[in-house]
């Protein structure tokens, strides 16, 4: 009776160990699962954000453009007041 006893628990232990065995397995592969979106996630969101800001760059890059050529228009513009000025004197 004992050695039946003994079998029972030892298969109850072996089933209970598999199957926390099995659900710990799971429960890892879960969270790996969940580490790679994470990481394929912020990727993308780098990404992104390396667009934007080489988009940025360069529009910064073409109104700095804009400011000078308007500078220049606008020193000659005030060129050309002074001598009409000048001229009706």
């Amino acid at each position: 009776m004992d050695n039946l006893y003994t079998v029972l628990i030892t298969a109850v232990t072996v089933l209970g160990s598999a199957s926390a065995f099995r659900f710990y397995e799971r429960k890892m592969e879960k969270k790996r699962e969940d580490e790679f979106q994470y990481r394929y996630d912020c990727r993308d969101r780098i990404t992104k954000l390396e667009a934007l800001l080489e988009e940025s760059s360069k529009e910064k890059d073409e109104l700095r453009k804009m400011v000078l050529n308007l500078s220049v228009e606008l020193a000659t513009l005030r060129t050309k007041i002074e001598l009409l000025e000048n001229t009706k004197k």
